[in-house]
């Protein structure tokens, strides 16, 4: 089954019947020998079961259904754990029947709350900078990469309440979309929040939102101009920019101009953002520069996107772990892409859990 687009802006409520209907439209009728009693809450096979809590989050996931949190589950919920478990928890497998191929379901939804910011939002980008200001110099080690505060955002938003609520999906195909996604990568599903957005520029311009440039700070790319928004924030809020060509990227060259600016002096002990591309027509650029850029107080936009596309072999990240990753859903070359486009954030590089969302309209 083919990787489908996302209805971004289709009717935010549908009817009662049509929610059951999609929510169960991939999930097999049971079998006609089965008895009609309710089965068990807890799902059991060979003497052996699936935690209660693991149930307990499967059901809390369900939406528009009559809950009920003590006593028997209908057949068609019990299901959907079963279906869930699966998507989350594949350790699981043994006990809810045959494992299924988490690489075939597209994605079916999106979260109605965040599609909501986005359409309040999709004014001028520059509409919601807070006045932008240069924070304490601090510590100047190396871990201050880490636990970044992000600019209030429609990015800072959404990782907030993926991070509140870890249990809250919007929907197990999606979560099969990021696992698929994350294993393309081969980036661990602990350490990576992903978000699917309906277009490369939208993603882009959540992380233009959404990151601290201040002046003396830099944003340093290496993207095409015509992919690139951020260099429009970095712009505004008076970061220094550094447009760089794509010759930079080569490792033959010694005494490289790249390496040079990453070990340029800057006062503030996060030097800025560094974004370049993992392929260019068919040229596949080293992931070392990640791990240069780290080493100098850098954070990294990876753009995955053609490398991916292209259906050439999975990326290993595990190794450098950049702090944005830009791919798409479909790596399949057979296939129409869509143009929804992923974008990765490393939690342990920005902290959400101090957001602050007054100064969103």
């Amino acid at each position: 089954m083919r990787m489908g687009k996302t209805s971004h802006r289709g009717p935010e409520v549908k009817a009662e019947g049509q929610r059951k209907k999609s929510l169960f439209a991939s999930i097999a009728k049971p079998s006609s020998t089965e008895t009609n009693r309710p089965n068990s809450m807890v799902i059991k096979k060979a003497h052996t079961v699936i935690p209660a809590e693991i149930v307990a989050e499967a059901i809390s996931t369900l939406r528009g259904l009559d809950l009920r949190w003590s006593g028997p589950i209908t057949p068609s919920e019990m299901q959907y754990v079963e279906q869930y478990v699966l998507a989350k928890y594949p350790q699981y497998a043994g006990l809810v029947g045959e494992k299924i191929d988490l690489s075939t379901l597209c994605i079916i939804g999106e979260d109605p709350a965040a599609a909501d910011k986005e359409e309040r939002r999709k004014s001028s980008p520059r509409g919601s900078f807070r006045d932008a200001s240069s924070p304490s110099n601090g510590s100047s080690s190396h871990p201050d990469l880490d636990r970044t505060q992000l600019e209030p955002s429609r990015l800072l938003d959404i990782l907030t309440m993926k991070s509140s609520f870890p249990g809250s999906f919007i929907s197990i195909p999606e979560i099969q979309a990021q696992n698929k996604v994350l294993r393309h990568c081969g980036l661990p599903d602990d350490e990576y929040l992903v978000l699917f957005t309906p277009s490369y520029k939208d993603a882009m311009m959540l992380v233009g939102e959404s990151y601290p440039f201040y002046r003396g700070n830099f944003y340093m790319s290496v993207l095409g101009e015509d992919n690139d928004c951020v260099r429009e924030f970095a712009a505004y809020k008076e970061s220094k920019l550094i447009l760089a060509p794509e010759t930079w990227l080569d490792l033959r060259i010694k005494g490289s101009q790249l390496s040079q600016y990453f070990r340029r002096k800057c006062k503030h002990s996060t030097k800025g953002l560094f974004a370049y591309p993992a392929d260019v027509e068919g040229t596949r650029y080293s992931m070392h520069w990640i791990s240069e850029a780290h080493r100098n107080s850098w954070h990294v936009l990876l753009d995955a996107t053609a490398a991916l596309a292209a259906g050439k072999d999975r990326l290993n990240l595990a190794l450098h772990r950049p702090d944005f990753v830009l791919c798409t859903p479909d790596n399949d070359p057979q296939t129409q892409s869509s143009t929804i486009t992923c974008l990765l954030v490393r939690k342990k590089s920005f902290d959400t859990t101090s957001a602050t969302t007054t100064g969103l309209s």
